[in-house]
């Protein structure tokens, strides 16, 4: 896995990533009540919002982490928003994505890094 400054993480499965958040970044949020997530087929540059969460606390931006196009989003999500706390390396992906550039994943943090960055 690949991590951002932003609390995204990316998984790497074939062709494509999968996009979520990091245990930090929910328990900064936390109670997840609802989540708008982007068109697949929509094409993104780094940086762009793509997802807006809800928690009991405020409302957030995700960032697409990398340039590419969103191929899939996690349809569970708008039935059950809390799966982004309960499993947010699991069933609370986002969205998958088909980069632009595979080789971009090399400017991201490994988890080492990002642990240290949070410590």
């Amino acid at each position: 896995m690949k991590y951002t400054d932003e609390h995204e993480w990316l998984r790497v499965e074939s062709d494509h990533v999968v996009v979520g958040i990091t245990a930090y970044a929910t328990e900064q949020l936390g109670d997840i009540v609802f989540v708008e997530l982007p068109d697949a087929g929509t094409a993104v540059s780094k940086g762009d919002e793509v997802v807006v969460i809800e928690s009991v606390k405020a409302a957030s931006d995700i960032l697409a982490p990398l340039d590419g196009t969103i191929i899939e989003v996690n349809p569970a999500l708008s039935e059950d928003p809390t799966l982004v706390n309960t499993d947010p390396l699991g069933a609370g992906w986002f969205f998958k994505m088909k980069l632009s550039h595979l080789s971009a994943l090399d400017g991201l943090m490994d988890e080492t890094a990002y642990n240290e960055m949070i410590a």
